[in-house]
């Protein structure tokens, strides 16, 4: 099928564009919207409790066990797990990206059924709970109560039977976490009176075994004559408290029984009392809520939205639900953004190109393109699976000013045909079609050529780079086939010569603008020429010009900062806060009180909720807490101190007078999945079996050089072994001497103290615990341990106190391994003016120093992409500037011409990196996406020149010849090309609000490198051309094929 079809038929190639534009529309309305396609490693968390443990021994009888099983799992990356004081374990396992979830989670689950023999029977009672956890939270919601109706026992237990299971049945939902205990029957025993009648909490547990039971009792009456058939029903478990109070515990001599009332107060509390929670200064509850891998973010949480509204219709009255946190409102921001830029762009170029042809109706055919072009594109994102998300949309933004490219070329030459004195549009255009078909194409595979290497790249940045250039492809791809139907087939219709002065007439405004125009393009053309002809003369400026630009790229590429996504305003902060060890949770909520007092009057936020006995950073400890801060929406803060890193540091200045705790401000990470925090995290790990002690100095020794380095904005870990303990040790000896064993001894003081999962009860249609302990009041410090006594063979009663030997100590409250190895998590971010990329260098470097052998560290997290991502870049890039060479050689028969074209992209390259440190810019994916767009732009460019020298050279003329009207008759496509792309760019360079800083990354760099690789491209390639023309020439000459003799 020839181009001429096209021309011919100009129906057939408006149906070939409408269709395009279907199929676009329809991609379009099926795409899912999300921030970032799925980057993160998929992760299964498993967690287990063991009540009443502290870390050291959760982390021998419960980790190590699971650990060992886990290790290896297939496709795993890394694992962390943490061991607390509160007897809860949690193990997080890594896999590699594009490991499926599911699967991950049943191998998951295999390795752990081996291991479960080896676990403490206490732990597999309460069950290990193994989740495929898509790493971030989409959402966090609030219930609370305004007039403080409710309590907050009230509130959780609300949530999690009305709102939570509604919740978790909307499709895409991975897990609904809310904050807070639920129900359970607490019977608390009073130690004397237990005594009195010689009984010990083992006694307790085994009654509620025999009569806090289902039973099947089965039915009287079956397969006999009889005329009814009645069903035994047994009242089964207890559900109120007055049942369990009337629990008979055995018969006394004297014919009276001993109820469970007799020996202990029962009410309905909640399973644990370590936490305490607060929406804007009232008693509330939190609700977190995260996605399964591969779900769309934007479509669940309109769900939710749309589930909360109803729920809020029927809530009691003082009661309250409200959106703390929610990743679609700045996904729905920097989409208006995007779309905005998108827009602006547009107008721009439409209007650069009118300005360079002059005529509306020349300039009708490179608009359509860009709308043809990008519509298209969403129908090939809808086919290969990708999402709507800030890298693809991006990708559309930079490939406007790319897409008008073809149209302009085909505009253009049609134009010069005019110019030439044809008169007739078709044969104009049938002409100049001859012409550019091969050039378009070869330039067109060029550009593609660049990204098709770039997606093979595994990993994160893989992901990032393979979404953006594919996307890029796509589009350059269907402008080239409009550039081939649709383009000329216009042409041929609606373009007209332009009127000249002769003519006679009123000349129209184009054509006085035309007029105008020409005399001054012309004037610079010929101020061009003589630059050439100088260039020309003076190879050796070229070739010095070049050296330059290389050294000053690998300068500006070695000092530039690096960094993986810049942060944005995200619109919630988070503040942990750590106060001293040993700190009781009534204690550690004086110091919320006074954090709370502070946040109150700052004018930027909109509501806040703080959690006390637990934190996202420091872990469950009853000395931590936190604080979720949502703040007001972009539009009503749009000054500089408005925004959140203002924010913060305001945060910081308030609360610096709170001696008694650490208070760090910090904002969820770009990437969603990767960690908490958007700072840097590492594992300092001790993989010689030493001490904690030893571990905790060396890492104290590293964090103190660390925080020396200009680097480092601050760098803290949570860890300490300061919180105070007792040893216990229980004499055997004595224990054997009066008929009593060691493990009675431990399970009477884990009965009164540690409390126990006695029994279930229904209530509510829900499942809850019984738990049996001694009410706080006997369990206050060691002097209550004289009140308990345990029972010998002989079922005499003595006190426990003259069994055991307590000896304080410290200890620590949570404990963390690293891939098997003990660990202390060090957590941190860069200092301001410096990227994450330099801090981890620093954190490379100080380790290097202060680790003696033994010791290790590793990046967790996002750290660990980003220092495991470093090495690729180089190597994309290399990549694809060897794929462009390979296919130039491939095109132009020579080894040496190629040259020309691949030795002006340094100056390009340069330029961005140049225009970035101008800015204080990071080297990030955004900066390489453009910098890998502008290897192909710029190299498309040069074609346009070489190409048109190597073919006046085969005409005769000689190579400075070729060159310089090579240049001549070219600066006008390539001013076309460049200033379109610039112009294009200038609304992302500029913008402002939200997700400003991800557009200012893209744009400076494009530009910059546009600009100066423009400028030095039309000087430098024509000297270069000439050189290497004379290279191949003499190294290569024509081979002189002998004549085939016809038979």
């Amino acid at each position: 099928m020839k181009i001429r079809t096209f021309i011919d038929r100009p129906i057939l190639a408006g149906v070939i564009s409408v269709l395009i534009l279907i199929l676009g529309f329809i991609g379009l309305s099926q795409l899912p919207i999300e921030q970032f396609p799925e980057i993160a490693p998929p992760t299964v968390s498993v967690s287990a409790t063991y009540t009443g443990a502290n870390a050291e021994t959760v982390l021998k009888s419960v980790v190590v066990p699971l650990e060992e099983a886990l290790n290896g799992v297939e496709n795993m990356m890394y694992m962390t797990s943490t061991a607390s004081n509160t007897g809860s374990a949690k193990i997080t396992v890594y896999f590699r990206q594009g490991t499926d979830p599911d699967m991950a989670t049943v191998n998951v689950q295999n390795r752990i059924a081996t291991a479960e023999g080896l676990l403490p029977a206490e732990v597999t009672k309460s069950g290990i709970t193994v989740r495929k956890r898509q790493t971030s939270n989409i959402k966090q919601l609030a219930v609370y109560s305004p007039d403080d109706s409710f309590d907050e026992a009230f509130l959780t237990n609300y949530m999690k039977i009305n709102i939570e299971p509604r919740l978790s049945r909307i499709a895409g939902v991975g897990e609904v976490n809310v904050f807070g205990y639920e129900y359970s029957m607490r019977i608390w025993l009073d130690p004397n009176k237990m005594q009195k009648y010689s009984l010990v909490p083992s006694d307790i547990t085994t009654v509620l075994d025999e009569q806090n039971v289902e039973a099947a009792t089965g039915t009287l009456g079956a397969e006999a004559k009889n005329t009814f058939q009645y069903v035994l029903k047994y009242r089964g478990r207890y559900e109120n408290e007055v049942d369990y109070e009337n629990m008979v515990i055995k018969s006394l001599p004297n014919g009276e029984v001993l109820r469970l009332k007799d020996v202990a107060t029962i009410e309905l509390g909640t399973r644990a009392y370590d936490y305490i929670g607060e929406v804007n200064g009232h008693p509330g509850c939190n609700i977190m809520i995260a996605q399964t891998s591969g779900s769309n973010a934007n479509e669940i949480i309109e769900e939710i939205d749309r589930t909360v509204d109803e729920i809020s219709k029927t809530l009691p009255k003082g009661i309250k639900i409200v959106d703390l946190m929610s990743t679609k409102d700045f996904l729905d921001a920097s989409i208006k953004s995007v779309i905005k830029t998108l827009i602006e762009a547009i107008i721009l170029v439409v209007l650069v190109v009118y300005i360079f042809l002059q005529s509306l109706r020349s300039t009708f055919i490179p608009a359509l393109s860009i709308i043809v072009s990008l519509v298209g594109t969403f129908a090939f994102l809808s086919l290969v699976g990708f999402s709507l998300n800030m890298l693809t949309l991006f990708a559309l933004v930079l490939v406007i000013g790319t897409v008008v490219d073809d149209a302009i070329v085909v505009v253009e030459a049609v134009q010069a045909k005019f110019d030439e004195g044809y008169k007739s549009s078709y044969l104009a255009t049938i002409d100049a079609m001859d012409g550019i078909t091969s050039a378009l194409v070869t330039t067109t595979f060029v550009f593609m050529a660049v990204f098709i290497p770039v997606s093979f790249i595994g990993g994160t940045t893989g992901t990032f780079y393979t979404q953006f250039g594919l996307t890029m492809a796509a589009a350059v791809a269907i402008s080239l086939l409009n550039a081939l139907t649709l383009s000329p087939a216009l042409c041929a219709l609606i373009m007209t010569p332009h009127q000249t002065a002769e003519d006679g007439g009123k000349l129209s405004f184009s054509s006085r603008f035309h007029i105008a125009f020409d005399t001054a393009f012309h004037r610079l053309v010929t101020k061009y020429k003589v630059g050439v002809v100088f260039m020309l003369k003076r190879k050796w400026l070229a070739g010095s010009l070049l050296v330059v630009a290389c050294a000053g790229f690998a300068l500006l590429m070695m000092t530039t900062k690096t960094g993986l996504v810049p942060n944005e305003d995200m619109g919630t902060v988070f503040i942990d806060v750590r106060t001293s060890p040993g700190n009781s949770v009534q204690e550690t909520r004086k110091v919320m009180e006074q954090v709370d007092s502070c946040l109150r009057t700052i004018p930027q936020v909109e509501l806040y909720s703080n959690t006390t006995g637990n934190s996202m950073l420091s872990g469950q400890g009853a000395c931590n807490g936190m604080f979720t801060i949502r703040l007001k929406d972009w539009s009503e803060r749009p000054d500089k101190e408005d925004a959140i890193d203002a924010v913060m540091a305001e945060i910081s200045r308030r609360t610096a007078f709170i001696s008694s705790a650490d208070i760090m401000p910090f904002t969820r990470p770009m990437i969603p999945g990767y960690g908490v925090n958007s700072g840097f995290e590492v594992y300092v790990q001790d993989q010689k079996g030493g001490t904690t002690e030893d571990l905790l100095k060396y890492t104290r020794l590293f964090l103190d050089e660390l925080n020396k380095r200009p680097e480092i904005g601050r760098a803290t870990t949570s860890f300490d072994t300061k919180f105070p303990q007792y040893l216990v040790e229980v004499d055997a000896a004595r224990c054997k001497r009066n008929g009593i064993s060691p493990a009675d001894v431990l399970s009477t003081l884990s009965g009164y103290i540690g409390g126990n999962y006695a029994s279930n009860m229904n209530r509510f249609s829900k499942l809850y615990r019984v738990m049996v302990q001694a009410p706080p009041q006997f369990r206050l410090d060691t002097e209550s341990l004289h009140s308990i006594f345990v029972r010998n063979d002989e079922g005499e009663m003595s006190p426990i106190s003259q069994y055991l030997k307590l000896t304080r100590v410290y200890g620590s409250e949570m404990l963390t391994r690293f891939n098997l190895f003990s660990a202390i998590q060090v957590n941190g971010a860069a200092a301001t003016g410096y990227s994450s990329g330099q801090a981890i260098k620093a954190i490379q470097e100080v380790a290097a120093q202060t680790l003696p052998t033994g010791y290790g560290f590793e990046f967790g997290g996002m750290s660990r992409e980003e220092s495991n991502t470093g090495n690729t870049t180089t190597l994309v890039f290399v990549i694809c500037v060897v794929f462009i060479y390979l296919i130039l050689c491939a095109l132009y028969e020579s080894l040496f011409v190629p040259m020309a074209v691949i030795l002006s992209v340094p100056f390009g390259l340069a330029g961005s990196f140049l225009f970035a440190k101008m800015f204080g810019l990071e080297n990030n994916i955004y900066l390489q996406t453009g910098l890998i767009m502008l290897i192909g732009l710029l190299s498309k460019t040069a074609i346009l020149l070489t190409e048109y020298a190597s073919e006046r050279r085969r005409h005769g003329m000689t190579i400075m010849q070729a060159a310089v009207s090579a240049a001549q008759v070219r600066l006008r496509p390539i001013l076309m090309t460049s200033l379109t792309m610039i112009f294009g760019m200038l609304p992302l360079m500029f913008s402002t609000g939200v997700g400003a800083n991800g557009n200012i990354s893209i744009g400076v760099g494009t530009v910059g490198g546009m600009l100066i690789g423009t400028i030095a491209l039309l000087f430098i390639v024509p000297p270069l051309f000439m050189i290497f023309q004379y290279l191949q020439e003499k190294l290569m000459p024509e081979r002189q094929l002998p004549k085939i003799e016809k038979k």
